[in-house]
């Protein structure tokens, strides 16, 4: 199949590889940003293969595992309604709130439905005149357009009983708030590819220049992952920190004109608290004046609630890449996908999950995926 097959190819990966140890005269330190990118990495043992040479630490690219805690009660809140039909993608059900889930909600009889795009909220919503039916918007830029096409279109058709829990997070400000850190060891960044296809790779210029890191746009496959990392080595032994894109088969550097016109038609920048490292600065979206009768935190009289995250996970030290997941005192033990603490052990994307489910298939194969 084209663009996916030779972007498997095994020859491929190991010529890459050897091309990547030959070239570095040091160990470089380099982090993806898309919790794809991570299941990958660590299906495939690429962290493995290319130790000596990179070291991978994983960043906050996974939008359930940044979702934080008082959103996720703000939805139990909201869910548990009975004139209320939560929608929702199925990776949110089972992350843990304060002291619940979604999926111990809908087990209690509340209305908790997985949808596949809130398209398919908004069509229930039109079946189901008499109940309140709320989507779950989370996500970085890539769900954002078709969010607020939604909530457009909800406005467009006059239905006043969809409302939309907003907690769209952008990537610039987190990528900006942990190379400023004091303790920041990433080097290089390998940025995540279907976010660059709508937003383009232009707010990320500024970053690597102030910063002084090359930033790859990167694709999702083994070989893709190992280009973005030859070209984010290539530029290191050269002292040089600008945007590359290797995923140049579904980016260009303005993104996708038309998603982005949409998205902020209906958003607007606003302060937003991430999991893991705290509120930044213009880092989300909220809907605009124009489109606030949508805003189910208004709806619903949530907008106050604030809790604080648990002590017991780590999950805010994993997503800034300060430790890796079995660096965690609870991985494996107090904290499994069976009975989590936080949204990495059950996130599709999660580095949590990538290390638990993962682990069992690189012991069977300790070479990794490319043979």
């Amino acid at each position: 199949m084209k663009y996916l097959t030779e972007f498997r190819d095994a020859g491929a990966a190991r010529r890459l590889l050897a091309e990547i140890t030959a070239r570095a005269t040091r160990c470089w330190t380099l982090m993806e940003v898309c919790g794809g990118q991570t299941h990958t990495i660590v299906r495939n043992g690429l962290d493995e293969l290319l130790a000596g040479s990179v070291e991978m630490i994983h960043g906050p690219g996974c939008p359930v595992c940044v979702t934080p805690l008082e959103q996720i009660d703000k939805a139990l809140s909201i869910a548990e309604r009975e004139e209320v039909i939560f929608t929702s993608f199925g990776d949110m059900l089972r992350v843990p709130g304060s002291a619940s889930d979604l999926q111990q909600v809908r087990a209690r009889g509340g209305d908790v439905r997985v949808v596949y795009s809130p398209l398919d909220a908004l069509a229930i919503a039109r079946q189901n005149p008499d109940h309140e039916v709320v989507f779950f918007a989370v996500g970085f830029e890539t769900t954002a357009p078709a969010n607020a096409m939604a909530v457009w279109r909800a406005r467009e058709l006059g239905i006043r009983n969809f409302s939309v829990l907003v907690s769209h997070v952008t990537v610039p400000p987190a990528l900006t708030a942990i190379l400023g850190a004091p303790d920041n060891r990433v080097q290089g960044i390998l940025a995540a590819g279907h976010v660059c296809a709508v937003m383009g790779w232009e707010e990320y210029e500024p970053i690597a220049a102030t910063h002084r890191v090359p930033i790859v746009v990167t694709g999702f496959e083994p070989v893709d992952i190992l280009q973005g990392i030859a070209l984010a080595v290539a530029q290191l032994e050269r002292g040089e920190h600008r945007v590359e894109n290797q995923y140049a088969r579904s980016v260009r550097r303005a993104g996708t004109p038309m998603a982005r016109a949409r998205v902020a038609e209906v958003f607007e920048v606003a302060d937003r608290a991430w999991r893991g490292l705290g509120e930044l600065p213009r880092s989300g979206l909220r809907l605009r004046d124009a489109f606030a009768a949508f805003d189910a935190e208004q709806r619903f009289g949530v907008a106050t609630l604030h809790v604080s995250e648990s002590a017991a996970c780590r999950a805010g030290d994993v997503l800034t890449g300060r430790i890796r997941p079995t660096q965690c005192e609870a991985f494996g033990a107090t904290c499994t996908p069976e009975r989590p603490l936080g949204a990495p052990m059950v996130s599709a994307e999660g580095a949590c999950a990538a290390y638990y489910g993962l682990a069992r298939h690189r012991r069977q194969e300790p070479s990794g995926g490319v043979p």
